[in-house]
């Protein structure tokens, strides 16, 4: 056979874990146990495992897990989920899953209970092979009645299973009759035993060991077929061959070694040999029954185990049966590898044996062509070999070695841990979980990071692991302890990583080895992986021949001489020379390869660290290559080259139509195995190629020789490797799509149906995501075909990522390109990046690193590579052919911009989509400036402005719009600009533009918000078009918008607990609507505004304003215009304060509804609640009569002079307590009969017919009529009123004063009477009347006092004088 290799791939990376379905028994008297595991060893590691194919299912792996409780389905052939079971108890070895009538898949399985139970899955053609949510009855149960706790099952078919019973008997249980939906089967039960009565009375004499009857390996032939006998091997050698009626029908005792090819036996032997040793008891794989392809009759081939032999692990018998008899053939032995190995399984597939080993707990695979007959297994080819390819194992030395290069050593760690392929999710997940367990064990408090819950496996090891070492400082010199800190770190990483290498190597353990689909060749199963058996491609040939020093052919001994100087350089010199090598061809070549080879060997002072003997032995080497061969050194590193680079034949041939069309639809699990192929493959050939460049600093004089493309190639080849190896490493992260997490089962629901089913196995294992790798990924996107064999489906890969293909590391091939843009489009930013710095910036290379800076969020960055690109476009371009074809295969539409304009919209679009709004608009400016032909630039123009104004460049975004072509655009735009700068408090700004040509616009779009805004709520747009009237000097129209903003707060008044915010905006309008009137020509200080119908909403009835009617009033589309001059405003805003501070006084006058009072209701509120200044100020603004406001002064001042006390307790602040007033000498009573006065001087007169003076005297008198009124107010009613003055006296009965009063009226008259005679005839007149009835009133009063009689004695003596006068007068001027 062709030299095969081992590819693997983990489970638990590919299969979620699914919600197991609970299996109950129907035995009352059940144990329901935990499931046990060794140390180590996780619950999910299988501890059986089977492979069963057919056509119409496809291959199905079966798995029992948690320590034999839990049954696991795995479909290989289709992407449903697994199906999962949960006993109550442990199954019994081995599980079959048998297909009755194409129609149904029946699981036979037994348990430790003695339960025997059967799994029936329905298949339907076209359906899902099964759904795990389907509300079904699953299983079947049977109790055997045969007492069964131990044995072996084998699953003849759907109606017969046989189980082993100690002391070599069978018993085989054939059903009557299946159960369904309702019902459970009907089984019979037949005990067979291994001998006669009369051969067992004989073996009571002759009793050996206990325990040796007892079958170890049962085995029947596979399905179909009609063959029902049964064959089992016993722990003491003997091979039974048992048929359902006759039971034991042929017994053949096996020797404890290979006999001699000579004495082979020709026949059964009746008479049973006792053996030497005795088998182990643990069930085994000795036994395989097959039918060859040039025969009819079944063959049974026997392993027998020589545990203790140093040329072979055991030796294969092979027997024929003939009817009822067992017929030696053949004996060889198993090859020499297998020395000290364990035998898991074995099988026969087209005539071929396939045979998996333990080896030190690895799987080892071994194949041989059988032979029929007893000759020379070599004759048909012999043992050929399979194990894993060599692969780094994280040993202290490995990890030492990662720590040789620069960087973080949790970052090296982690990013060795997570290598695809070297730990499986399962595994991690089970070393992390055991090492916080570890750590809390320890004494409180724990660091945070063991309490923190973490979003993925990767997180929380990076953040746990080490968290328990802490720095400790030097208790003598207080210095801290870096070195022991490190190396403690350090230590516990390893600690930790061991863990992990531990449950990897117990997960992978080998456990069965089958076959699936045809193509797919041998399968090996092991605990927690599945591999193939697939066959080497050259580079992982030779690196299999050169690590066990194997026979090459001629050709490859240089790669002797390569793995000899890698081995002899060391670790440590390798890593340096890498990192140089890596930084060389990362960077720009400005000089031949051959001069930067030697400055490299001069800068590493390489001749000093290598050895002068290894040196001397390499070029030795050489020469005598060269000179045996017959080739120079430079050919065969071109073989070494071709070897590195080179792929399968097949890999070239193009699929036509019909196959692309026709090809099947691949699992997962096999594109897993062909990237960890591609991976292994990769790494061989890094290996190499590494070697080869390591090779050329010996070489360093010579290479000024070489062919320089040589050199490049040689460079370009170790470039696209290490591009491979690097992505190679890299995990793909979590696997699961939207569509898959939302089909699972929630937590919630899982709550529910453990509650439901009150089954706590439920919740065993761990629960994690699958992952996959960035080859897999990368496979799936390039849509490569695995029904041609890994191998090639892996080189296929290889080949169309083209990072084998470059000729020249100057170059970036489209291949290349196409392979760094695939991984920005799968959103692996970090490995995107770090591939691109390995190639040139080229025009393609420049547009993917500038896609990946705009998805990482650098901007500028971005931007600043679109710009240089731009040059790559247009009539102009140098660009060269390789170049165009790059660039064209990256960019979306698939072709190069014909023109730089093109290319500009194209980034532009870009940055809108990332949100980056200046690189938008910034590339939308570039566009407008290119000439070309654009069918309409609108679009341009309104991203411009738009964008500009987002970022806040007003005024850039101002001289856009005034440069716009399109006076549509202008309209349409000045809107925007004008609300975003009101929004961003830009006012000082926007007042600073012209708008030359667009002032009706603006004015348009500020007024539309003045009127429809919320007033209250920033930005306040009637202020900002107040601001801009008055920067332009209309005040009409500013005064206009303040004016209706106070009516639209007033509108808002509604909102009692807004209403002192509301009034202050209120007034602050009226304040500024007034101001900016008052400006205007005192002839024209009005405003026009359109009557609006008033509603029974209002908070009050305004007054009725004057109306100004046009001549045009009654034309169609006219509406009534409201004129409003200063002093409406005036009045409306001393209404509104009057108002405002009731509120302030009495906010229950809100709930009341007692706010909108009317105006002489407010003004007398406002005197009875002391508001006197207010009260007057309010009622001279309003044109009140003031007449209520001096009574309640009048009556205050009384007060204060009779009980200041009781005063002085109320508010005061409004008249009492001003600066004004309280800064006047005297008592408080003083002070308040002087502000009075003040107030009367101030408001009352000619105007008022001093009417708030009577008021005055009226109420002093009406107080007390004993107390005298103060005398100015006596002197100014004497001047003006006197009649008044006298009247009063006489109506509140003070008569002497009346006297006084009437008596200096009198005299006055009498001093003006000389004056005035000569001017009027009026001058004589006097109220005698009134003068009459202060007489009559003196005369009638009986107890008038003494000064009373006196003053009436004067009265009458003065109207006696006045009459004489009178008389006199009169008789002169007759």
């Amino acid at each position: 056979m062709e030299p095969s290799v081992l590819v693997a791939s983990h489970l638990s990376a590919l299969f979620p874990l699914a919600q197991p379905i609970p299996v109950y028994s129907t035995q009352k008297d059940i144990i329901y146990l935990s499931p046990r595991s060794d140390s180590g060893h996780p619950l999910e590691h299988a501890s059986l495992s089977t492979l069963f194919h057919s056509p119409l299912t496809g291959t199905i792996l079966l798995r029992v897990t948690h320590g034999g409780f839990m049954l696991e389905l795995v479909s290989l052939s289709s992407e449903v989920p697994p199906l999962r079971f949960d006993f109550p108890a442990s199954i019994l070895p081995s599980p079959s899953i048998v297909l009755s009538q194409s129609e149904e898949l029946h699981v036979l399985l037994a348990t430790r209970f003695g339960s025997l139970y059967r799994i029936v899955i329905p298949i339907r053609e076209g359906a899902p092979l099964w759904q795990a949510t389907a509300n079904r009855r699953w299983y079947r149960e049977y109790v055997i009645q045969t007492a069964v706790d131990e044995g072996l099952v084998q699953v003849q078919s759907t109606h017969c299973v046989v189980i082993s019973l100690p002391g070599g008997s069978l018993l085989r249980l054939e059903a009557e009759s299946l159960g369904g939906d309702t019902t459970d089967d009907v089984w019979r039960e037949t005990r067979a035993d291994a001998r006669s009565f009369l051969h067992s009375i004989t073996s009571l004499l002759h009793a050996g060991p206990p325990g040796s009857s007892d079958i170890v390996s049962i085995s029947s032939h596979p399905q179909p077929t009609d063959i029902g006998s049964i064959w089992t091997v016993s722990r003491d050698r003997h091979l039974r061959m048992w048929t359902a009626r006759c039971g034991c029908v042929a017994e053949h005792v096996l020797p404890s070694t290979a006999p001699g090819r000579s004495t082979v036996a020709s026949r059964s032997s009746p008479t049973p040999i006792k053996p030497s040793v005795l088998l182990p008891p643990e069930p085994q794989k000795l036994l395989c029954v097959f039918t060859p392809s040039h025969a009819d009759d079944p063959h049974v081939l026997v392993f027998v185990p020589t545990e203790g032999s140093l040329t072979s692990g055991g030796f294969f018998q092979l027997f024929i049966v003939n009817g009822d008899a067992l017929r030696s053939v053949t004996v060889f032995d198993a090859s020499a590898t297998s020395v000290h190995c364990h035998l898991q399984d074995f099988t026969v597939m087209d005539d071929t044996l396939y045979t998996l080993w333990d080896k030190q707990g690895q799987s080892m695979v071994e194949v041989l062509v059988l032979s029929w007959d007893d000759s020379d297994p070599t004759a048909t080819g012999g043992w050929s070999s399979a194990s894993y390819a060599q692969e780094a194992e994280l040993t202290p030395a490995y990890l030492d070695e990662l720590l040789l290069s620069p960087g973080s050593a949790v970052d090296k760690f982690v990013e060795a841990i997570m290598r695809p392929g070297m730990f499986s999710p399962l595994t991690l997940h089970t070393a992390i979980a055991r090492y916080t367990d570890a750590c809390r064990s320890l004494p409180p408090p724990y660091p945070p990071q063991l309490l923190l819950s973490y979003a993925s496996v990767a997180e929380q090891i990076t953040s746990v692991v080490g968290c328990t070492v802490q720095r400790t400082k030097d208790p003598r010199t207080g210095a801290p302890l870096d070195a022991n800190y490190w190396n403690a770190f350090k230590r516990d990483w390893e600690g930790f990583i061991a863990r992990c290498r531990e449950i990897e190597r117990n997960g992978r353990w080998p456990l069965a080895i089958g076959r699936g689909n045809p193509e797919d060749g041998a399968l090996i199963v092991e605990r927690e992986r599945i591999a193939s058996l697939v066959g080497e491609d050259l580079p992982l040939r030779l690196r299999r021949e050169l690590s066990s020093s194997q026979p090459m052919e001629k050709q490859f001994d240089i790669l002797k001489i390569l793995s000899t100087m890698r081995t002899r350089l060391g670790p440590r010199l390798m890593r340096s020379l890498e990192g140089r090598l890596q930084e060389v061809v990362r960077q720009e070549i400005a000089f031949p390869y051959a001069d930067i080879i030697q400055d490299q060997v001069r800068v590493s002072n390489f001749h000093e660290e290598v050895d002068e003997g290894l040196e001397s032995w390499i070029v030795g080497r050489v020469r005598s290559l060269e000179h045996d061969s017959g080739k120079s050194i430079q050919e065969l590193a071109r073989h070494v080259l071709d070897v590195i680079g080179g792929l399968g034949k097949e890999v070239k041939r193009e699929e036509d139509d019909g196959e692309l069309l026709s090809r099947p639809i691949s699992p997962e699990w096999l594109k897993a195995l062909t990237a960890s192929y591609a991976t292994t493959s990769i790494h061989a050939r890094y290996e190499f190629s590494l070697a080869l460049v390591v090779f050329l600093f010996f070489l360093a004089d010579e290479l000024p020789q070489w062919d320089p493309g040589l050199l490049a190639e040689i460079f370009v080849v170790f470039r696209g490797v290490a591009m491979l190896r690097y992505v190679a490493r890299q995990p793909a992260g979590d696997n699961a799509t939207p569509t898959t997490q939302a089909s699972g089962p929630g937590p919630d629901d899982e709550v529910v149906a453990k509650l439901r089913n009150m089954h706590v196995s439920a919740s065993r294992g761990a629960r994690f995501q699958p992952t996959y790798s960035l080859v897999h990924w990368l496979a799936n996107v390039y849509g490569i075909s695995f029904s041609s064999g890994l191998p090639v489906s892996a080189h296929r890969f290889l080949d169309r990522t083209g990072l084998l293909q470059s000729l020249s590391p100057a170059y970036a091939t489209h291949l290349e390109v196409v392979f760094c843009e695939r991984l920005r489009q799968l959103g692996y930013y970090e490995v995107a990046r770090e591939v691109l710095a390995w190639l040139p910036r080229t025009p393609a290379v420049t547009y993917v690193l500038g896609r990946l800076w705009l998805d990482e969020g650098r901007y500028d960055d971005a931007g600043s590579a679109f710009e240089v690109l731009a040059g790559s476009f247009g009539p102009h371009s140098a660009l060269s052919i390789e170049d165009r074809e790059a660039l064209a295969d990256v960019l979306p539409s698939g072709r190069i911009f014909d023109t730089q304009l093109e290319f500009y919209l194209h980034a532009s679009d870009l940055f809108k989509a990332a949100i980056s709004t200046y690189h938008d608009v910034f590339f939308t400016q570039l566009a407008l400036s290119e000439p070309g032909v654009v069918e309409d630039t609108t679009p341009l123009w309104t991203n411009v402005i738009k964008g500009l104004t987002d970022l806040g460049q007003y005024e850039d975004a101002y001289a856009a719009l005034i440069s716009a072509p399109h006076e549509r655009l202008k309209r349409d735009s000045i809107s925007q600009l004008l609300y975003r700068m009101c929004e961003e408090n830009a006012v000082d700004r926007l007042m600073a533009l012209n708008f030359a040509g667009l002032a009706d616009e603006v004015e348009d779009a500020l007024a539309f918000k003045a009127r429809n805004a919320d007033p209250r709520i920033r930005p306040f747009y009637s202020r900002i078009l107040y601001t801009w009237y008055v920067s332009r000097g209309d005040y009409r129209n500013a005064a206009l918008t303040m004016y209706q903003r106070a009516r639209k707060l007033e509108a808002l008044m509604g909102d009692a607990s807004a209403f002192t915010e509301l009034v202050e905006l209120q007034l602050e309008a009226y304040i500024v609507a007034m101001n900016a009137l008052a400006l205007v020509d005192p002839k024209s200080q009005w405003i026009t505004l359109p009557i609006v119908t008033e509603t029974g909403n209002e908070p009050r009835k305004r007054r009725r304003l004057s109306k100004y009617i046009p001549e045009s009033k009654y034309a169609s589309g006219k509406r009534d215009t409201e004129a409003v001059d200063l002093k409406d405003m005036q009045h409306e805003y001393a209404l509104l304060s009057a108002r405002a501070e009731l509120v302030r006084r009495d906010p229950t006058l809100l709930s009341a509804g007692e706010y909108a009072l009317p105006p002489a209701s407010i003004v007398v509120r406002l005197a009875q609640a002391n508001r006197f200044n207010t009260a007057m100020a309010t009622a001279r603004s309003l044109d009140l009569d003031m007449t209520d406001i001096f009574s309640y002064l009048v009556g205050r001042c009384l007060r204060l002079s009779r009980n200041p006390e009781s005063v002085l307790s109320e508010d005061m602040s409004d008249w009492l307590l001003t600066d004004k007033v309280s800064s006047w000498p005297g008592t408080p009573a003083e002070r308040g009969w002087r502000y009075l006065r003040q107030s009367l001087e101030r408001h009352d007169g000619p105007q008022t017919d001093y009417r708030y003076s009577k008021v005055a005297l009226e109420t002093i008198v009406s107080f007390d009529r004993t107390s005298p009124p103060p005398p100015w107010l006596i002197h100014k009613l004497e001047e003006h009123h006197p009649e008044y003055l006298i009247r009063t006296c006489l109506r509140y009965e003070v008569l002497e004063a009346a006297l006084d009063y009437t008596l200096s009226m009198m005299r006055r008259s009498d001093s003006r009477l000389t004056e005035d005679m000569s001017k009027t005839a009026a001058a004589t007149w006097l109220p005698y009347t009134l003068i009459d009835q202060v007489l009559v009133a003196a005369d009638t009063q009986a107890d008038l006092s003494s000064r009373g009689r006196a003053s009436l004695g004067e009265l009458r003596a003065e109207i006696a004088t006045r009459m004489k006068r009178v008389q006199k007068y009169s008789q002169a001027s007759a």
